[in-house]
């Protein structure tokens, strides 16, 4: 499997300086470089699934888990705002779930300019689909109160498995939750930017609309 050659190479290199500039105005442009990055890397990946697929069973394990612990959380802060009458107005939980903050430790591909190019890959302004997270939408108490877990992970429907894209007959067993859809088919992400994540960061929010 390749996961680098030299025409890739000055995509990345490309995207790097792009990014560095800071440069607003440019969004569409990276945007653009993004997706092409992302073409490239998948057309040649996809095409030996079987190496990849510990890596992506692992990854959608740890993303199923990471989930969890977000659901369980929210819904915990939920209870503690509706048990505490400090509040006035009207209140709102958020959740989010993301990638981690740095660079995979277990990518093959590594190097110094590997952070700056997953801090392209994760700015929302470049990859606007994922700026609440990996999943399509963010968590919200009390609008999603009687969503259970398994509507979150896109379970709920039949046949629960979320691998659109994948090798079919590869990955029928793998039970592959719609944020894992999410990441490789609607954000900029190859799929070898984010199977090799195991550290997730989740953001809880309270949010509060007092009328003055």
């Amino acid at each position: 499997m390749l996961l680098s050659n030299p025409d890739l190479a000055l995509v990345e290199r490309q995207i790097i300086m792009t990014y560095n500039d800071r440069n607003p105005s440019l969004y569409t442009h990276c945007g653009v470089l993004l997706k092409l990055r992302k073409d490239m890397i998948n057309s040649r990946v996809l095409d030996c699934q079987e190496e990849i697929l510990p890596d992506i069973i692992a990854f959608n394990d740890a993303l199923r888990d990471a989930l969890k612990d977000m659901y369980d959380r929210a819904h915990l802060v939920w209870k503690a705002v509706q048990d505490n009458n400090a509040f006035a107005g009207k209140v709102e939980v958020t959740a989010k779930c993301f990638l981690g903050y740095d660079y995979p430790e277990l990518h093959p591909v590594q190097g110094d300019d590997r952070q700056d190019l997953w801090n392209a890959l994760c700015d929302s302004g470049w990859n606007p689909l994922y700026e609440d997270g990996v999943t399509i939408t963010k968590l919200i108490l009390p609008r999603d109160i009687n969503d259970s877990f398994d509507s979150l992970t896109g379970m709920d429907c039949p046949p629960p498995n979320w691998n659109e894209g994948l090798d079919q007959e590869l990955t029928k067993d793998l039970h592959l939750i719609s944020p894992f859809h999410n990441l490789f088919d609607h954000t900029k992400f190859a799929i070898t930017d984010f199977i090799y994540v195991r550290e997730f960061e989740t953001e809880i929010k309270i949010e509060i609309d007092r009328k003055v």
